[in-house]
């Protein structure tokens, strides 16, 4: 029994070294949830008020006499903004390294932990136990030893007030460190959210972003920096994604290619952080393709040729999975009177042989999990992955391309195991 207190008593006292708030009681009141990262990542309120100043502590009745005088730094604001969530605080590699050099004075028992001990499941649980352990000694009749046995965890309480205490003088001198931090990071943290609001080029905001997580502001500014970032991706994708179907459509709508190559030029030094998700030099590519179709298109060609018969025969070749022959008639259409309708031909050539590409590769990837030889499994893996690339390079504006990029990036993953 006295093991069992003692090691009761040693996990809460670890927990308050840790640096985590104690739950609530009946005689503090709750503190004020964290806010996730990704929450916290568009303030409404301006940084100023976000970060917060030092106030008198809200401490009620219980406290001593000494506490009572005592000026707490209160971090509400602050936390609102800067907390991580607990799903986010720092866990194995982090935490080991930050008890690296209390681990010395522990106890053997507690050094062979890799994670910090949370108090919202671990103390909970440890009281369960206890109790769990009284009414076992109860039920085989021992009840004086569990009468003494919860006695003696009965009157734990003075221990967690001075618990209470030593965390309520921890959280005042963390508080005051992220405030000064806060204070000389503010001009940073308004430049960045000014540049969001204003949608500015993702690579201002990740230049700013990077020099601000470089001079190590907390662990909560970290990860709002990032959120940020992605923010700023998503904003200037879009413009991006709208200034690249003004190439595409000088290119398949007018047959302006010369224009469309100097234009994607400039788009390609603009956005050189989009080259990957936009391909751009597939549409390069696919410009250059065009271009030489015009070339080779005599322009009396459609004179002597039927539009409409070509059209109807695009189609037919499209369902013969002749694949190659279709696209190179549907080219060709580009420069007739049925210029649309080729488009919207080409379009739906683009669906079925990326669907057919699709197909193989869920074909290849259930024939890979089957597979005992691991080159083997990796083998057909790689293979998965080609036919996802030829639809990318094929038709990079394929209407599924999301589905296709997060497939690639699933077997990727999956080759790399």
């Amino acid at each position: 029994m006295i093991r069992l207190i003692a090691s009761l008593s040693f996990l809460v006292m670890l927990a308050a070294c840790a640096g985590t708030a104690p739950a609530p009681s009946a005689s503090t009141p709750a503190a004020a949830p964290s806010t996730p990262a990704s929450e916290a990542s568009a303030p409404s309120a301006p940084a100023a008020e976000q970060f917060g100043a030092t106030a008198p502590s809200t401490s009620t009745g219980e406290s001593t006499p000494a506490a009572e005088s005592q000026v707490l730094f209160n971090s509400q604001q602050l936390d609102n903004y800067r907390l991580v969530t607990p799903e986010n605080t720092p866990a194995s590699q982090q935490f080991a390294a930050a008890q690296a050099g209390t681990q010395a004075a522990a106890p053997a028992s507690s050094q062979s932990s890799q994670y910090p001990p949370d108090p919202y499941k671990d103390f909970p649980a440890l009281t369960e136990s206890v109790f769990a352990y009284a009414d076992s000694l109860y039920r085989a009749g021992f009840t004086d030893s569990a009468t003494a046995y919860l006695e003696r965890f009965r009157i734990i309480k003075p221990l967690w007030l001075q618990w209470e205490k030593r965390a309520d003088s921890l959280l005042n001198e963390f508080g005051k460190t992220r405030a000064e931090k806060s204070k000389q990071f503010d001009p940073m943290v308004l430049k960045i959210q000014n540049m969001n609001r204003a949608q500015s080029a993702y690579s201002l905001v990740k230049e700013t972003a990077d020099s601000l997580m470089a001079l190590n502001p907390g662990d909560s500014l970290v990860a709002w920096a990032g959120e940020q970032k992605k923010i700023a991706y998503g904003n200037t994708l879009q413009k991006a994604r709208r200034d690249l179907a003004e190439i595409r459509a000088l290119a398949e709508g007018r047959a302006e290619f010369n224009a469309a190559q100097e234009k994607l030029k400039e788009f390609q030094l603009r956005y050189r952080d989009f080259e990957d998700s936009l391909q751009t030099a597939a549409l390069a590519a696919r410009i250059q393709e065009l271009a030489a179709v015009a070339d080779s298109v005599a322009k009396n060609y459609w004179s002597s040729h039927d539009p409409a018969q070509a059209l109807a025969q695009a189609d037919t070749l499209k369902n013969q999975e002749k694949f190659p022959e279709a696209k190179d008639l549907l080219n060709k259409l580009m420069f007739s009177n049925l210029r649309q309708q080729a488009l919207e031909k080409y379009n739906a050539l683009a669906d079925a042989y990326c669907n057919k590409q699709r197909k193989i590769t869920s074909q290849l990837f259930t024939k890979a999990q089957k597979q005992k030889d691991p080159q083997n499994k990796k083998s057909l893996l790689q293979d998965a992955i080609d036919s996802l690339d030829n639809c990318l390079v094929e038709y990079p504006d394929y209407s599924q391309k999301q589905k296709v990029i997060d497939n690639k990036d699933f077997l990727q993953k999956e080759l790399s195991k």
